[in-house]
């Protein structure tokens, strides 16, 4: 597949070269059919379903997998995980030594000072796919009405949470994990397919109306359906000038759902610092800037300033965290790591 410039398509030819380098599998995969003769598509840059985990760094590889399937809490890793664009991959592979290396969760403890706040003292676990335990008052079942999911798959669980010790109590770092992606998706709710078991929207175009003019809490058809997202935040005076439209309505879904998950942690007084936070490549300008349409410039300066909340909103780059490990690793202890991030990510 020959490159367009974009940063997606740079990324595409960035995998293929590694995957030649590092995988004996030479089939290639695919995700999607074609639209008109319904046939599966075949991709370099996927491999083989069956083959996804040579997409993982070696070491990390038992260690995720016995997580993933915990016989207690088990978690659903994402259906495109066979693609060497995958942003939950690249979390694995970016995040999830924090979970198992004490070395890097200290590290992650002082870069979390850094990035989010100076009073976290410790990062005391690591969790992909975040969620409470389903009879915990805080489970999105409850706490934002997604009563269909599972961990990992259709509900609110952040890609990563870091949970923290702060100076004053417990905190919680909420993470979306982005790579190649353009945007934080639609409002589900605003699809007009017929849905099994649910009312159809019937006006999406009542959301595409200036905060200024338009209570989103009474028009919002996640409502219908029971989801509890509008429950938990208020949009601020900047908030209520800024937004051309409803904040999940085109491109900003996903941060809605978290964002509102984290008021809504904040809010039951367990925690004293909650953070709904998003990691993403410094190369994606296409996603810092996918929320102008809602009068959002660029994602990372103004998507906190929409909310009044006690929860606060962060972001930081993977290529901020990777040069924050080789510059403050001790003795080359994470050198190998380094090495794998570099020629697969180019970090």
């Amino acid at each position: 597949m020959k490159s367009t410039g974009s940063f997606r398509s740079s990324q595409i030819d960035q995998q293929i070269i590694w995957r030649r380098k590092n995988i004996t599998v030479t089939a290639p995969g695919t995700q999607s059919k074609d639209r008109y003769t319904k046939e599966p598509v075949y991709h370099m840059h996927i491999l083989p379903k069956r083959n996804w985990k040579d997409s993982l760094w070696s070491p990390i590889k038992d260690k995720l997998n016995e997580y993933l399937h915990d016989p207690v809490n088990p978690v659903q890793s994402h259906t495109g995980t066979h693609n060497l664009l995958s942003s939950w991959v690249l979390c694995s592979n970016i995040y999830f030594l924090v979970r198992i290396y004490p070395g890097m969760q200290k590290l992650m403890t002082e870069f979390l000072k850094l990035k989010i706040s100076s009073d976290i003292q410790e990062v005391t676990d690591t969790e992909l796919e975040f969620a409470f335990k389903s009879n915990d008052a805080l489970h999105p079942s409850k706490l934002l009405g997604e009563e269909e999911g599972i961990r990992g798959s259709g509900q609110t669980s952040p890609d990563v949470a870091f949970l923290v010790n702060t100076s004053k109590g417990k905190g919680l770092i909420l993470t979306e994990c982005k790579y190649t992606e353009k945007e934080f998706y639609m409002c589900s709710a605003r699809k007009t397919k017929p849905r099994e078991h649910r009312i159809n929207n019937p006006d999406p175009g009542r959301c595409i109306v200036p905060a200024a003019l338009c209570d989103y809490r009474k028009i919002c058809h996640q409502k219908v359906w029971g989801r509890k997202y509008w429950d938990n935040l208020k949009l601020s005076e900047h908030g209520l000038k800024a937004l051309k439209c409803c904040p999940a309505a085109t491109h900003g879904y996903q941060l809605f759902r978290q964002q509102s998950l984290a008021e809504g942690i904040m809010k039951s007084g367990r925690y004293t610092l909650v953070a709904s936070s998003v990691a993403f490549d410094e190369r994606n300008d296409e996603l810092k800037g996918c929320l102008k349409r809602t009068g959002i410039l660029d994602f990372q300066s103004g998507w906190g300033e929409i909310f009044e909340g006690r929860a606060i909103f962060r972001t930081w780059t993977h290529q901020e965290w990777v040069a924050f490990v080789r510059k403050n690793q001790v003795n080359g202890q994470f050198n190998d790591w380094l090495r794998y991030v570099s020629e697969r990510y180019g970090y």
